[in-house]
């Protein structure tokens, strides 16, 4: 069993710390470049995606100009133990609108309703909750009653309301992350490990998984407008 509950502020370092493992450890699916785990930039990416989730879990204290919701997903009989966690990002200019930025639950408790029920949690607040999927998972967010919008790049816009709110929405802007001193340590790290050549390659493979998936998305909305 598990209980859901909403932070109204910077979480405890132990939740930090847990959610900031999930995220580095299914990092290919929280990311917006799906980066594949066999890829040698992955490292790369788990540490720029976990330092983006982690600025946002800072970003909860109302300093960074950011509106920003996280709902935990915990363990009935150990509230300190964390299933999963939603991150939202609620419309500066519709209080009905938000979009789910990252969705995760620890493997060894999916398939339990959690995400179904964080999902939910959004839905009962917000009339319209928006969110991007890779084509592969969006039949599971069909069948938590999202629809989808349109191909954007390598993902599909879904919403709950079957259309795009035009909303307002807040974001990080993640480019200085991937300029940071610590990013380009683990570059030069991973150019030192792998050389050169397997490096150009390995940003050749990350582009040409993105158009596969870009073509995959389009073929998704196609589908679905074809039905409908």
């Amino acid at each position: 069993m598990f209980i859901l509950s909403r932070l109204d502020g910077v979480p405890p370092e132990s939740f930090q710390n847990q959610i900031r493992q999930l995220v580095i450890e299914h990092v290919g699916a929280l990311s917006s470049v799906a980066i594949t785990a066999d890829n040698p930039l992955y490292p790369l990416y788990q540490y720029g995606v976990g330092l983006e989730v982690h600025q946002y879990l800072q970003a909860l204290d109302g300093t960074r100009g950011l509106a920003v919701e996280l709902v935990l997903a915990l363990d009935a009989d150990a509230p300190d133990q964390l299933l999963g966690f939603a991150l939202a990002l609620p419309a500066q200019d519709d209080a009905h609108a938000c979009v789910l930025a990252f969705l995760a639950v620890s493997p060894a408790h999916r398939r339990q309703g959690i995400a179904r029920g964080l999902l939910t949690d959004l839905r009962a607040r917000y009339r319209c909750v928006e969110m991007s999927a890779f084509a592969h998972a969006v039949p599971w967010f069909e069948a938590m009653g999202l629809q989808v919008v349109s191909a954007t790049g390598p993902q599909v816009l879904m919403s709950s309301t079957g259309k795009a709110s035009g909303a307002l929405v807040g974001r990080l802007d993640i480019a200085p992350i991937y300029q940071t001193l610590e990013v380009r340590q683990i570059h030069a790290y991973l150019l030192k490990q792998h050389g050169e050549e397997a490096m150009i390659d390995a940003e050749r493979q990350r582009d040409e998984h993105l158009d596969e998936l870009a073509l995959q998305a389009q073929a998704c909305v196609a589908m679905r407008k074809r039905v409908h």
